[in-house]
Parts: structure tokens; C-alpha cells; sequence
């Protein structure tokens, strides 16, 4: 078994790095004890152990930005741990993708330039199952999701005729805010009907 081939320092722990399976960003450094591997192996969500606190933690337990874990690797010298995941969400308690959101500039610290990408859905996704779970009075997310499916099919219609409409008169900055549109009200669609973002990236990674 993995947990009898790693090599646990003398308080029993060791570090794992987490990255991105889709496309190996690092995401976090943190730590693992025996028991802690172990649930992850066992549920296929990242589980730590918090030095500061003294206790197991559930990455994703209170925030809803869970890993779920793709593979482990050990290294050569059975000491750290690389684990790849699917991450709903931001990383980092931060809001920012990655733990690792900070650079060295000119002796000092600076932030680290990121270009948007496709990770911004998962972070609209995380927002929408959130008011699921916690509605907010006046969000226009709950007021589709009370409404229901018929709703979110016909604002999922309405933005797709009306992202045609932006691509046919060639206007960038339109089609840029109809896609949006259309993108967040596909994703309130998947979160209604149970699904995720990760459904439809696995769909079009076996197109490849």
C-alpha cells in the first residue's frame, strides 16, 4: 500500500503538493499524516493535517472547493507527495487560484501575473453551487434557480440567439459579453441538473 511505502518524518507527517490535473498549475503545499492519506485514498477528496490547529481537515469542507483526486505520486526518496487533482474553485483562502499567487520583484514582493483562462468557470461554478447551498437574498443566480429548469433553458436560448446576433454584426467587444452571458447561464444549468463543469471538460477531452 502507498501509506506503508511513505516515509513520514519524525511528527509523522509529509508534504504534498497539489496540482491541477488539467494542466498542472500548482495549486497549494500542504501536509499529510498517515490518517489523512488514507481518507483520501478512501474518498477520493483531499484530507490535511493542520500543524497550526492539530487535527484533520477536509480541503473544501467549508468553502465547497473540493479536490478530487486524480493520482498520487510518490517521490524517488518516498518523502513528499504530488497530488493531482480536479479543483472546484480557487485553491487558495484567498480567492486566487493558486496558494502560489505572489512573485519576487526588485527585492520585494509583487503580484503574479495571470492570464485568465478556463478556470474562471470553475470559480462561477463555485459561486453558483454556494447560493444553492446558501441563497442570497436579491442574487439574480436564486431567482433563476427558484424559477427552475423551464426558466434557465429559455435564458440559455435567449443568450444563444443573442451571441449569434454579436458574431453576425462581427462587434468583439459583444460577442465577448453575449458569450459570458451564455457561458454563466450554461453553467446555472449544469449546477441545476446535478452536473459540473468537469462533466463537460471530460466529454471534450475524449474528443481530443
Amino acid at each position: 500500500m502507498l501509506t506503508d511505502e511513505v516515509k513520514f518524518d519524525e511528527k509523522g507527517l509529509v508534504p504534498a503538493i497539489v496540482q491541477d490535473a488539467s494542466d498542472d498549475r500548482v495549486l497549494m503545499l500542504a501536509y499529510m499524516n498517515r490518517e489523512s492519506l488514507e481518507k483520501t485514498l478512501e474518498t477520493g477528496r483531499t484530507w490535511f493535517f493542520s500543524r497550526s490547529r492539530g487535527k484533520l481537515w477536509n480541503k473544501g469542507e467549508t468553502s465547497g472547493h473540493f479536490q478530487n483526486v486524480r493520482e498520487i505520486l510518490l517521490d524517488c526518496d518516498a518523502d513528499a507527495l504530488l497530488i493531482k487533482v480536479d479543483q472546484t474553485g480557487p485553491a487558495c483562502h484567498t480567492g486566487n487560484r493558486s496558494c502560489f499567487f505572489r512573485r519576487e520583484e526588485n527585492g520585494g514582493l509583487a503580484e503574479a501575473r495571470e492570464t485568465p483562462n478556463a478556470h474562471i468557470l470553475d470559480e462561477v461554478f463555485a459561486v453558483v453551487k454556494n447560493r444553492m447551498e446558501n441563497p442570497k437574498e436579491g442574487s439574480y443566480t436564486n431567482y433563476l434557480l427558484d424559477c427552475g429548469i423551464d426558466k434557465i433553458l429559455k435564458k440559455v436560448g435567449e443568450e444563444c440567439s443573442e451571441t449569434i446576433i454579436a458574431a453576425k454584426n462581427d462587434e468583439p467587444a459583444e460577442i465577448s459579453l453575449e458569450t459570458s452571458d451564455l457561458l454563466y447561464h450554461l453553467i446555472v444549468m449544469l449546477a441545476e441538473r446535478g452536473m459540473t463543469p468537469n462533466d463537460v471538460y471530460a466529454e471534450l477531452k475524449s474528443r481530443r
